[in-house]
């Protein structure tokens, strides 16, 4: 009789906590809804993680890792969803790592998760992101593969952010893979090649003459120039 007593006291329990979770899920799944309307990002944080401690989900993961990235919380994100690659992750979750690693100055663990990306779905703003990680880790030959692939597939209404003033801009991506491609030239040669780097600085300049980036490096050339 005891033992009977007992079970029904642990079923009872099993009842309670799955009629608790359901209640909990809905609400929170009813806040996301409301946060999601309002705008609100740390809400919408905040609901996500409510529902993934009720009921576990990948893409409720990748999602928020997501979220994260979109507000620069970079190590936020790598620890929700970690920083291995595999095939068969969602293209969220590899674009994802592959932003948070770059942003973090970890750009050769990186590499792996954009070269993903672009065996996924080649494109030219991948091409981009892969080359200049290649002329930052000093793999020229790769680069050049990747700008010459890029300017081959840009589209002239193809635009890219850049972050390096304080006020952010969007340039033309066939000027950055010119910029890109006048920065692999020079370093394959600085000494003969100086020339035909500040010819496709000042092409990239003739597309967006407010183009920061190949305005100080056509300065810099500029100087050398003159120097020699």
């Amino acid at each position: 009789m005891k033992k009977l007593i007992v079970i029904a006291f642990v079923l009872f329990g099993y009842t309670i906590n799955a009629q608790t979770n359901s209640d909990l899920k809905k609400h929170f799944e009813k806040y996301y809804a409301l946060m999601k309307a309002h705008g609100d990002i740390q809400g919408i944080i905040s609901a996500m993680t409510h529902l993934e401690a009720l009921e576990p989900s990948q893409s409720r993961r990748d999602t928020l890792a997501y979220v994260y990235v979109s507000e620069g919380r970079h190590m936020e994100a790598l620890n929700t969803i970690g920083i291995d690659l595999n095939t068969s992750d969602s293209d969220i979750n590899v674009e994802v790592k592959a932003i948070a690693l770059k942003s973090i100055n970890q750009g050769e663990k990186a590499l792996p998760f954009f070269n993903e990306l672009f065996k996924r779905e080649p494109n030219a703003y991948l091409a981009y992101e892969l080359a200049d990680l290649k002329v930052q880790l000093n793999d020229i030959a790769g680069a050049k593969k990747d700008v010459e692939y890029g300017l081959a597939n840009v589209k002239d209404d193809m635009k890219r952010a850049f972050y390096e003033r304080q006020q952010p801009y969007q340039t033309s991506l066939k000027a950055a893979f010119l910029y890109l491609k006048g920065l692999i030239v020079f370093n394959e040669n600085q000494d003969e090649n100086l020339g035909a780097s500040l010819k496709l600085m000042n092409e990239a300049l003739d597309i967006d003459p407010n183009f920061n980036l190949a305005k100080i490096s056509r300065e810099a050339l500029e100087a050398r120039r003159v120097k020699n």
